[in-house]
């Protein structure tokens, strides 16, 4: 599949956007007080010495209009990383044009390039949109998986 044009790897004047993307994101997954990212934080993620987390955009007539933020995973089943996919949001005015799937499109080349066996994300169960739209590139959900998940004082308790 050719490359997009309207995506691209995010650059560090773009961190403002991408933060106002996430903050999209946590309204409508209808948690918007658990977002807490800065502009900071997201900078020093995807660009300071070691970035352990990378990004790409995708831009609707100049303007950056979605995100796919991405870290390394790994399969010692297949012994190769693969990519995660954390969150994938396209601001709702956008929606239909294209960019969701531009952007999948770019992680999956970006997956075939560098030989990572894996494209994996997660989806809330009540997002039916998105649901139908990941099935509808071929996309299988993992069903017999639950996500477990330690954050706050229940991190701290077992961590301590």
């Amino acid at each position: 599949m050719q490359t997009d044009e309207r995506v691209r790897r995010a650059r560090p004047d773009d961190v403002p956007a991408i933060v106002e993307l996430v903050y999209g994101l946590a309204e409508y997954e209808r948690a918007p007080d658990e977002c807490k990212l800065t502009a900071e934080q997201l900078e020093t993620a995807l660009f300071g010495e070691s970035p352990k987390a990378f990004c790409h955009v995708a831009e609707h007539e100049g303007v950056v209009a979605g995100c796919a933020i991405w870290f390394l995973s790994f399969s010692t089943w297949r012994g190769v990383h693969g990519i995660y996919l954390e969150d994938l949001f396209v601001r709702p005015e956008t929606r239909g044009s294209g960019l969701g799937k531009a952007l999948l499109v770019a992680l999956a080349q970006e997956c075939v390039r560098k030989n990572y066996e894996r494209l994996e994300w997660s989806v809330l169960d009540w997002n039916t949109p998105a649901i139908d739209f990941y099935k509808s590139l071929g996309a299988q959900p993992q069903d017999e998986w639950t996500v477990y998940r330690l954050t706050d004082n229940a991190l701290t308790h077992l961590g301590s």
